[in-house]
């Protein structure tokens, strides 16, 4: 795996928030075609996400993520309700969040980048234009991008 240049010797944190289990298997093999030091963390739905990003119940010793995934159409609490949530809160509301979806829509595209999401990526539906979206998506992110410091974005929930 390659070492992160801006994270030094630290592996980055990413959570996927995704209800579908090709989508985030592909995101799996995406990282690892990319051989960054990824450790990708995964949730199912916006409850999920907010008990990992708060430290809550079985994750309360979720690491802080350098980088969210999000997918918007979940059960439960969708990727909307999270943005908005997240933007609402002081602790997490530093936290670079990419939505990753299906949806092409320019009202979905217009409402989330209100929302203050980082970066909004449709979904290619193929294996390998998938991998290559997520391998930029890592480039990107992990390379060029300077991230808050985790010690920052520390909380107990």
């Amino acid at each position: 795996m390659t070492m992160n240049p801006l994270f030094g010797l630290r592996v980055a944190q990413v959570l996927l928030v995704e209800d579908n289990d090709n989508d985030v298997e592909l995101t799996r093999l995406g990282f690892q075609r990319a051989k960054f030091a990824v450790d990708l963390h995964h949730v199912g739905n916006g409850e999920e996400c907010m008990k990992f990003l708060r430290k809550q119940g079985e994750h309360a010793d979720a690491p802080t993520p350098d980088l969210i995934l999000l997918d918007l159409n979940m059960p439960r609490m969708d990727g909307r309700e999270v943005l908005e949530e997240i933007g609402r809160d002081p602790y997490l509301n530093h936290l670079a969040v990419v939505v990753l979806t299906s949806s092409d829509a320019d009202r979905d595209v217009m409402m989330l980048y209100k929302l203050r999401c980082s970066s909004y990526i449709v979904k290619p539906v193929d294996f390998e234009s998938f991998s290559s979206a997520i391998q930029s998506l890592a480039n990107y992110w992990f390379t060029l991008v300077v991230l808050p410091p985790r010690a920052r974005s520390q909380r107990a929930g």
